[in-house]
């Protein structure tokens, strides 16, 4: 294993276990359910699209982890994520809010079917190679949908666009809006071109996964 590769599984290691320790207060579905009118408005509306850092679709986070939604809420309300609309929203939540969100979001628009242990679809050669080097599969798991730990995201099936502008944000650096501050992800995303990181986002995109944009009313 290469020294870059095993720095990252390091960090993995060490982020998991961070996130583990953090992450202990338990989430109420129902409860959750009477606070995700905030959310409706776009993760609630299939297409519906975010205008920054560019036009792309929102992520569908129905049947996504738990114990990542509740990670990205936190990584937002830390500011290391930089969305300003998403850190706004975070910045709002009480740690036990961000738990029952989480759970009310894991299990809604489960349809209890089970997602096949390999894609479904080959990439070409050039992802696949791309793959390899960006060790995506040891963490997101052969499938991209059963990652090795919940508090890493599903990625199979996600919005290829969406999946394109997220690569790019570990990228980003001394930017106020725009930028996400994981070392791992970072440390893997600047590996490629953008380029390359369009292809990978455009496999996986096109994978089947758990995940699902759920209509939902505005009104409630």
């Amino acid at each position: 294993m290469n020294k870059t590769l095993t720095t990252i599984f390091a960090l993995a290691v060490a982020s998991v276990t961070a996130i583990a320790q953090a992450q202990e207060t338990k989430g109420d579905v129902e409860a959750g359910k009477q606070k995700v009118a905030m959310c409706i408005g776009c993760h609630g509306i299939p297409g519906y699209q975010s205008s920054f850092p560019e036009v792309h679709k929102v992520p569908m986070i129905s049947g996504q982890s738990g114990k990542y939604i509740a990670a990205a809420l936190t990584a937002y309300k830390k500011g290391e994520r930089k969305h300003p609309t998403m850190r706004g929203i975070a910045d709002s939540l009480t740690e036990q809010d961000i738990a029952d969100v989480s759970a009310y979001y894991e299990q809604h628009g489960k349809t209890g079917a089970e997602v096949a242990a390999k894609p479904g679809r080959e990439p070409s050669v050039q992802v696949a190679e791309l793959l390899k080097k960006g060790a995506c599969v040891s963490c997101h798991g052969d499938n991209f949908a059963k990652p090795i730990d919940p508090s890493y995201p599903k990625i199979a099936g996600q919005h290829a666009d969406y999946l394109f502008v997220a690569l790019k944000s570990y990228k980003v650096e001394k930017n106020a809006n725009v930028g996400r501050g994981n070392a791992i992800m970072g440390g893997i995303a600047k590996q490629f071109t953008n380029a390359e990181l369009k292809a990978l986002a455009s496999y996986v995109g096109s994978l089947d996964g758990d995940l699902h944009t759920v209509p939902q009313s505005r009104f409630r």
